[in-house]
């Protein structure tokens, strides 16, 4: 693409943003979408996944995601339910990396390194609605956020996009684009929802069946960076190539899960991972474009949710796609950097069954 063709592009873009921010301005609000009986709930502060309803194999309708009654405990929140995560998803070690000979210094947070953008990453800001669908044929919201240049001391302007839309039968697509406008920058955007397939009041997700479509994860040190090396995850408690429960071998972590584990598929569009809750019958079966997913299962979560509900240790799993974490500060790693021709794509869905 041309210079100029993209510079049209995000001028277009640009007044596009302005056109919708004249409508919504940076009012905090929430919105539904629905299609039948599966709905979704979202709103525009760190463009959040706040619930997602569907049936059991009962019939009996519950939300499978954790989060707060009001905004105003997301703007407080420090787990990130349910938020796009950014500009950088994961760690970068000691806040800082080089880039074509220079070295960008950036606000830690969790620390010595950045933990998911920065303390007012993509997860703690006001995005702008610019599309919005509650039901019909096709019931979508996107979200876009203008990033400046320097923010969280990244370099250049990044123009983001989060659509989320829900598809036949039980599909929640979510599509994460943006545009670096005038100077390479990494970019690595996760979906940070806590899923509990048997509801969010259910108690934990440790009997929940897993299958993960990985047979490497990249290792940490004790700082929880990668050391850089891909290992096979045979004969380790990170070996869920075969479907088995969450718990089953979770003792012989400290912490629990929280580890990235490099996808086997080469497709674009990739098996990331099935989850089964046998008492409900609910599947989640999670495909996407990213090279990578991290499993968490919030084994230190100790947190007052929906209704006065106080969630407990496990009591949902994270399945953040994304690229690999610190990947700006190893080259072996698939590289996070987008430029001006090159903008940032990643799809996820979620298809939801019974049985």
């Amino acid at each position: 693409m041309s210079s100029k063709i993209h510079l049209l592009i995000c001028l277009f873009f640009i007044l596009h943003l302005w056109a919708a921010a004249t409508v919504t301005g940076h009012d905090i609000g929430i919105y539904e979408i629905k299609k039948g009986d599966f709905s979704i709930k979202v709103t525009n502060y760190g463009a959040r996944i706040i619930s997602v309803l569907l049936p059991d194999k009962y019939g009996n309708i519950s939300d499978i995601v954790l989060g707060y009654d009001t905004v105003e405990e997301y703007e407080n929140d420090k787990s990130y339910f349910g938020a796009i995560v950014g500009r950088v998803a994961n760690r970068i070690g000691g806040a800082q990396f080089s880039l074509t000979g220079t070295l960008f210094k950036l606000i830690a947070s969790g620390g010595v390194n950045i933990l998911h953008g920065g303390p007012k990453g993509f997860s703690n800001v006001v995005w702008t609605v610019s599309e919005y669908e509650k039901d019909g044929p096709n019931p979508r919201i996107t979200l876009t956020y203008h990033s400046p240049d320097g923010d969280q001391g990244f370099p250049g302007d990044v123009l983001a996009c989060v659509t989320y839309a829900l598809e036949d039968p039980y599909k929640l697509l979510v599509e994460m684009k943006a545009d670096a406008l005038n100077k390479a920058t990494p970019v690595n955007l996760a979906q940070h929802t806590y899923w509990n397939l048997g509801g969010h009041t259910s108690g934990d997700i440790l009997s929940n069946d897993i299958q993960i479509f990985a047979s490497h994860i990249t290792p940490l040190d004790q700082s929880l960076l990668p050391t850089g090396e891909i290992v096979p995850v045979k004969n380790t408690p990170y070996d869920f190539l075969t479907s088995r429960a969450v718990g089953s071998q979770i003792m012989e972590l400290q912490g629990g899960y929280d580890i990235n584990f490099a996808l086997d598929s080469t497709e674009e569009m990739k098996p990331v991972a099935i989850v089964h809750d046998k008492k409900s019958g609910r599947v989640m079966n999670l495909q996407a474009t990213a090279p990578a997913v991290q499993l968490y299962t919030a084994s230190n979560l100790k947190k007052k949710g929906k209704g006065g509900f106080v969630y407990q240790p496990s009591a949902a799993l994270c399945l953040e796609t994304q690229g690999f974490p610190d990947a700006v500060n190893h080259p072996n790693f698939p590289s996070t950097i987008v430029t001006p021709e090159n903008p940032y794509f990643h799809k996820m869905l979620y298809t939801f069954s019974i049985e």
